[in-house]
């Protein structure tokens, strides 16, 4: 490898390593010190090697804990009973995911006329990221109705499950009764969630999910990251 290619044949190295599976996908990559000893470089060179299999999604580092391969894409089903974390399980995925905010405030009009509840009307708004593996995959927001569910928030809080947060307000089983998806461009926020980058693809779900009777208990915005997800959908 030449002085001024140095990075760019390490970086290639790895990504042999990566494509045949000598580093498996999840796997963590060895320490930058490490990696200086193994190709006799100074760690400015493997960061810049680093830096690029980043650049093209093969890698990504969590502060504190090191550098991983990246995932093969999770396959996401969107079936009628949609649920998170089975969908992951299923899928041989780790689901978790971080609360962003969760709060009450006025309805949208879109949100009200989804919901079918009155203008104004007050609704619980609940976004964060989903994760798969530690890996983050999308970005939810979802909206409930604070007078049908007062204590909505305070299950979600402590359950750390909307599912099991609607069980305890009485729902025991609810359906996707519609999905919606389009594409859109990442802005720097949603990139800076998903590390990705600005204008990177997103898949945008806008779907309501009802009760057994058909009554409207959820509507919300999934921005899945298309270097991260495949949707599926099975009737």
């Amino acid at each position: 490898m030449k002085n001024q290619t140095l990075w760019q044949g390490i970086a290639s190295d790895l990504e042999k390593e990566i494509v045949a599976g000598s580093l498996a996908r999840g796997s963590q990559l060895p320490t930058e010190s490490m990696l200086s000893q193994r190709y006799g470089v100074n760690r400015h060179t493997i960061r810049k090697a680093l830096s690029h299999l980043a650049e093209k999604r093969l890698i990504w580092s969590k502060r504190g804990s090191g550098v991983f391969v990246m995932q093969k894409p999770t396959v996401y089903s969107m079936g009628e009973r949609v649920r998170f974390s089975q969908n992951l399980l299923d899928a041989g995925r780790t689901p978790s995911r971080q609360k962003l905010s969760l709060s009450q405030r006025l309805a949208t009009h879109e949100e009200a006329s989804s919901l079918k509840i009155k203008k104004n009307s007050k609704v619980h708004h609940y976004e964060g990221i989903s994760f798969a593996d530690d890996e983050p995959i999308a970005l939810f927001h979802s909206v409930f109705c604070s007078k049908r569910f007062p204590a909505l928030d305070k299950y979600i809080e402590d359950l750390q499950s909307v599912t099991q947060a609607l069980k305890k307000c009485g729902v025991n089983d609810y359906i996707r009764s519609s999905t919606y998806v389009s594409a859109v461009a990442a802005s720097s926020l949603q990139a800076n969630h998903l590390r990705i980058k600005p204008n990177d693809p997103l898949l945008c779900t806008t779907s309501l999910n009802t009760d057994q009777s058909g009554t409207p208990i959820e509507f919300g915005r999934t921005y899945f990251s298309g270097k991260h997800v495949t949707l599926s959908y099975e009737a």
